[in-house]
């Protein structure tokens, strides 16, 4: 006997609907209560701005709503965005929880060379000490010029201001925009080993 998956589906979804409904019937459950508590459910309003994901580089559109005070209160998908028509993966459903968590940390974690131990450090100093780093280590090993090939057998000294000393990766929580202003300020140090995740 022969049965397609659409009939198997809406017999089965029907047994089983029924089933669920003469349960509830027999135990007396009141549904009332129910519907009455999804009632009370606070709705958040306010303010709605557009906005992007930021995990990755696809770019779903968001709406975040803020209140009065400009304080994020909910996060969802943005139904006119033609990229993710208000669906968003559970990482990008949970971007709340970039905004409200009690379990981000907002210091930094420095173990200093040679220790045997971490210690806690402010963010502003963090940025800080990777910039000057940053700067020395460029300082130390920039290239002016280089020997290169010059396509008859020889080498000719040519101008080529970089550096080998540092690379960059970008990973896929940064969007296009980011990846864009990271790669200039790459090349304006001097970067030769840059990539990244922009997908867009």
């Amino acid at each position: 006997m022969g049965i397609s998956r659409r009939k198997f589906l809406k017999v089965t979804s029907g047994i089983v609907g029924g089933g669920v409904a003469a349960e509830l019937g027999i135990l007396n459950v009141d549904t009332a209560a129910a519907a009455a508590k999804a009632g009370k459910v606070p709705i958040k309003s306010g303010r709605q701005i557009p906005s992007i994901c930021p995990y990755c580089a696809v770019g779903c559109g968001q709406i975040v709503t803020v209140d009065d005070a400009g304080v994020i209160v909910d996060i969802q998908g943005n139904p006119d965005s033609p990229i993710n028509q208000g669906t968003l993966c559970p990482k990008g459903a949970a971007t709340l929880q970039l905004v409200k968590n009690e379990q981000r940390w907002n210091t930094v974690k420095y173990r200093a060379p040679g220790s045997d131990r971490w210690e806690e450090k402010p963010l502003d100093w963090a940025m800080s000490r990777i910039a000057e780093l940053t700067k020395k280590t460029r300082d130390a090993n920039f290239n002016e010029f280089q020997d290169m090939p010059d396509g008859k057998g020889g080498t000719a000294r040519k101008r080529v201001m970089n550096t080998y000393a540092i690379a960059s990766l970008g990973g896929a929580t940064m969007d296009n925009e980011w990846n864009y202003l990271h790669q200039k300020l790459m090349h304006a140090l001097g970067v030769v080993y840059l990539e990244n995740q922009a997908r867009i």
